[in-house]
């Protein structure tokens, strides 16, 4: 065989949980304002500068459905301008003190700031007209960006109690993707690149705790026209999983010495992560599903806050804030290095920086695609918020990457479902269950801080699955009662998904908020069997009270997302 074509895709995974209506600061909407702000805005000036420069350019972007809800909302237009307009002030109000104190250098850096702050605006309002999603759509029109969907609220699939709970969250997926891109998803992001195949699977708590076969993963991805996914190298070679967030949060490090543990699998170093392969793990005639493979070399020399790029110390730290206004005022200086011996951060140092670490990026994917024969692609997933939000040089990085390949004669930058109709992949391969955590297994969203979470889910569930199968016999013999029904599920269903995020454990295992997503899981399981316990009464004849109903409408104001959603998915798996 002869050397074939070399492909390189980014993968930039955006994802938020559902944080408007429930709090702004320190937890809430500012996580999306900042994402906004540091990430979604300057990814889309750094494709609207390439488009006008004639760059050409491939990207790839995942946009889960719970986030594209909120960009696409008239309350995160609000929300977010309220935001830019109170950084700009306190960038004002920082100069102001600065130069008070005789400190020239700290002032120039506040006034890059309230800069900053005014360019986001001009760009949300001027070239985007305050819809961002606008943005993406325009540039995947384009050919230039391939939007990806993920599941609905991000659930956590392998560890989701019923077949019909996945289903929703696929379904629900496909349909929100539908509006708001209005085209069918190719490929998918599973949340926290978490698989499992086909098997008899028992609730790994709770009190019924009976094996049943369940579907595989792929199985509702082949279902629902999705013809890719992402997963991580180890699920495809065996050996040892790396948690790419094991560095970043000491409260992970802690619960994994808890749970270390080589992986039983040997390592298959024959099989290349830079070949697309098949899985399919049903008896029946639907297609297999392809998957790409997180290249794990360039992955850890983007991710890691230690000893790759985002570690240079030239760069500006994301940990030390200056209050009031919480602006970043310092740089690196050294990865592990006391707070307060952070030294002030040199604009003027950066460039060079860059411009060396995307070289070196460039030079290391092309020398990991030099060997071998066929067709190859090098696939590099990360969580779009590094760019920006977490490494603040990382877009223009991003930008200097994709430049740098525009005119490089061997490794050509690619949507993946183009490469996929281009070069289909003929072999089908088993995968284990897992995900992209250390040790590659769920322990970061199940272990004994998290257990409780999935005694509320699994019976939320199987109520929900219940209901809607009450809702499908009387839709069937048109009972006058399903349409009351029906509005009262949807609104249960849409309190389900919220409840099944996995946000809310991975925000618990790391102790990063511990408290809002414990109380936002309780808020939205109480939510759920409120309504569910309205929908039994409707169910039976029984009446809704006036103040029942003012309930609803404030929980149908207050998380508005998904307005397609339908109690159906969750009376039974379409093909069982």
């Amino acid at each position: 065989m002869s050397r074939g074509e070399r492909g390189f895709a980014f993968v930039l995974h955006a994802h938020l949980p559902f944080v408007l209506n429930h709090g702004r600061w320190p937890h809430g909407a500012d996580w999306l304002n900042e994402a906004a702000a540091e990430t979604y805005v300057p990814l889309l000036k750094m494709m609207r500068e390439m488009e006008r420069d004639g760059v050409p350019f491939r990207l790839n972007i995942d946009i889960s459905p719970v986030l594209g809800e909120q960009l696409g909302s008239g309350a995160f237009r609000e929300e977010f301008l309220l935001y830019l307009e109170n950084k700009d002030a306190a960038a004002r109000d920082n100069e102001a003190d600065f130069q008070r104190a005789g400190n020239d250098k700290l002032a120039s850096l506040a006034r890059g700031w309230a800069d900053y702050y005014r360019d986001v605006r001009r760009e949300f309002l001027e070239a985007w007209n305050g819809d961002l999603l606008a943005g993406f759509r325009h540039f995947e029109g384009k050919g230039s960006v391939e939007i990806m969907t993920c599941a609905a609220t991000h659930g956590y699939l392998p560890l989701l109690g019923r077949d019909t709970a996945v289903q929703a969250q696929i379904k629900t997926a496909v349909a929100s993707h539908l509006r708001n891109f209005g085209s069918q998803p190719r490929g998918i992001w599973l949340p926290e690149c978490a698989y499992r195949p086909r098997y008899a699977w028992a609730p790994p708590v709770g009190p019924r705790r009976i094996a049943a076969e369940r579907k595989g993963v792929d199985e509702f991805l082949s279902e629902n026209g999705i013809r890719y996914f992402i997963t991580d190298a180890h699920m495809l070679r065996g050996g040892r999983a790396i948690g790419i967030y094991l560095s970043r949060f000491a409260a992970l490090r802690n619960l994994w010495s808890r749970y270390e543990r080589e992986s039983g699998r040997p390592i298959e170093t024959e099989r290349s992560p830079h070949i697309p392969c098949l899985v399919m793990s049903s008896p029946s005639d639907h297609a297999p599903v392809a998957f790409f493979t997180r290249d794990p070399d360039t992955g850890m020399v983007v991710w890691s806050g230690e000893w790759g790029y985002p570690g240079d110390g030239n760069y500006l730290d994301f940990h030390k804030k200056h209050f009031p206004g919480g602006l970043r005022y310092w740089r690196v200086t050294q990865a592990k290095l006391d707070l307060g011996l952070k030294e002030v951060y040199e604009p003027e140092k950066v460039d060079a920086r860059l411009d060396e670490n995307a070289g070196h990026f460039v030079s290391l994917v092309r020398r990991l695609l030099a060997d071998g024969d066929g067709d190859r692609i090098l696939t590099a997933p990360f969580d779009a918020e590094l760019f920006g939000h977490w490494w603040f040089e990382g877009v223009r990085w991003l930008e200097l990457v994709l430049r740098k390949l525009a005119s490089d004669p061997e490794v050509k930058p690619c949507r993946l479902g183009d490469w996929l109709e281009k070069h289909p992949p003929s072999e089908v391969v088993s995968l284990p269950e897992g995900s992209w955590g250390q040790g590659g297994f769920h322990w970061i969203w199940l272990n004994d801080s998290t257990a409780w979470t999935w005694e509320r889910i699994y019976p939320a569930e199987e109520r929900m699955e219940k209901l809607a199968g009450v809702l499908a016999g009387m839709e069937k013999h048109g009972d006058a009662r399903a349409p009351g029904l029906r509005e009262t599920l949807k609104l249960a269903a849409r309190e389900l998904l919220l409840l099944e995020a996995s946000d809310w454990q991975f925000l618990i295992s790391t102790v990063n908020a511990a408290d809002y997503s414990s109380l936002r899981l309780v808020r939205h399981a109480d939510a759920f069997d409120l309504v569910a316990g309205i929908a039994d009464r409707i169910a039976a004849g029984g009446e809704v009270t006036g103040d029942e109903r003012r309930t609803m409408t404030e929980l149908s104001d207050r998380d508005f997302l998904f307005p397609e959603v339908d109690p159906a998915w969750w009376a039974k798996v379409e093909y069982p």
